[in-house]
């Protein structure tokens, strides 16, 4: 008797669970994200959706059909000047099935992903759509540059220093959240378009922002735009969170393949890397992007990242607390670029009640703007690329100080030691403490 009654709980456990995997996937809302090159549908779904995407003609249209789907409510419409489509529609199909049709304005290439759950997301389908009419689904230097710029360039055959910024997140990757709700993305973007503004004003220097508006970008992608631009510095700008709320301070990073400086570095580079898998990140994507970054940063820019990054540290020291007194290194994947100087910049924590309220300052905004903006210009000031404005108006002056030798005042502006004293009349290799070196041109 027992025995039957095991057999009987046992066979309706096995019908329960088979009826919950046989209820219908629930689409709960549509979301739209625009990029310079394509536009992004993102449906909650409720499990994995089993769907099949096609195209038709005269009208054009994007079908959508969810297998063994149902409609929680109706779908957000797109906004009515949206270059590619104009409007939304659902309907039952097969009784059990769910039909969704987009009525274009243009024709498209559409692809489609499933993403997985996490922190912040469900179940989600993602439908990517570039215009058909567009050359290319890749972004250039052209599409980069865009928008509107101070013409500064000094003559013809002198170019401007380019700074790529590059504002963490954006669109359904939301990034760290503040107490009260703040969003990292939101407040990134608004320090990187006062940075920006900043670089723009400056004689000789372009800044190229990687990301433009509400949008997620792969780090890949952001990368590409930075070559693409032919970009002089890489700056990634972040604004994370920790668990214990009372962890503060800004903080410089360069890259690290052998490992984290910090334990509190590896976890924000692990966060940071997994930003993909938020904002939408095909497997195969994955496993390019993993085989890509394989390739070894160079000597050179590693030496000008390490330079730039204290720069900015030190700028930090007079608007707020540090997190660390040293510039920090970890394995972030969007400073793994072999030929761009790349660091990334933690503004503060956000999970600090007091830093999230420091970040939505527009005061305090600026004040991390020019702290950044200074150390890029010491940087390039001692170390100008050729054919710039900056080369052109070098002044590089050192004060020696305890320590220094003239060969490695050499190796820190990467002049010759024979150029040093030759502009400085230097009979031999000795020099004083407070003597003001002239370091040529390199």
């Amino acid at each position: 008797m027992l025995k039957n009654k095991k057999i009987l709980i046992t066979f309706g456990l096995l019908l329960l669970s088979l009826s919950v995997y046989a209820q219908p996937i629930s689409v709960n809302s549509l979301r739209y994200w625009t990029a310079p090159d394509h536009t992004r549908m993102v449906f909650d779904v409720t499990n994995t959706a089993t769907h099949q995407i096609s195209l038709l003609d005269k009208p054009a249209r994007l079908v959508i059909d969810f297998h063994d789907a149902k409609l929680k409510s109706l779908l957000k419409q797109p906004p009515k000047d949206h270059p590619l489509f104009s409007r939304v529609r659902s309907a039952p199909r097969n009784t059990k099935d769910l039909r969704v049709v987009v009525d274009l304005k243009t024709a498209v290439n559409p692809k489609s992903f499933s993403l997985n759950p996490n922190k912040t997301y469900g179940h989600r389908l993602v439908v990517d759509l570039y215009d058909k009419t567009s050359k290319s689904n890749k972004y250039s230097a052209r599409a980069v540059n865009s928008s509107k710029q101070v013409t500064k360039s000094v003559t013809s055959k002198v170019r401007d220093i380019v700074i790529a910024i590059d504002a963490g997140h954006g669109g359904e990757d939301p990034g760290a959240r503040g107490p009260r709700g703040t969003q990292e993305k939101k407040v990134v973007f608004d320090i990187s378009k006062r940075l920006a503004a900043l670089i723009n004003k400056k004689p000789g220097m372009k800044a190229v922002l990687v990301r433009k508006g509400d949008y997620y970008i792969k780090l890949i992608k952001r990368m590409e735009i930075a070559r693409a631009a032919k970009a002089d510095l890489f700056v990634s700008i972040h604004a994370d969170a920790f668990k214990n709320p009372k962890v503060k301070g800004a903080s410089v990073f360069t890259v690290s393949k052998r490992g984290a400086s910090s334990k509190v570095a590896r976890r924000l580079a692990q966060h940071e890397n997994a930003a993909d898998l938020v904002g939408g990140v095909k497997l195969s994507d994955k496993k390019y992007l993993t085989t890509i970054l394989m390739d070894l940063v160079q000597p050179d820019t590693k030496r000008f990242s390490r330079n730039v990054a204290g720069k900015i540290l030190q700028n930090f020291k007079n608007i707020g607390h540090l997190h660390s007194q040293n510039v920090q290194k970890a394995g972030f994947m969007v400073l793994k670029s072999p030929y761009i100087p790349s660091i990334l910049v933690e503004t503060a924590f956000i999970s600090n009640p007091d830093e999230e309220r420091k970040l939505r300052s527009a005061k305090h905004q600026q004040k991390m703007a020019r702290a950044i903006f200074k150390g890029i210009v010491n940087h390039f000031e001692q170390y100008p690329p050729g054919n710039t404005y900056f080369a052109l108006n070098n002044t590089n002056k050192h004060i020696i100080s305890r320590g220094d030798t003239l060969s490695g005042i050499a190796s820190q502006y990467g002049v010759s030691m024979r150029s040093i004293k030759t502009a400085n009349a230097l009979a031999s290799n000795k020099i004083q403490i407070g003597q003001v070196l002239k370091i040529p041109r390199g």
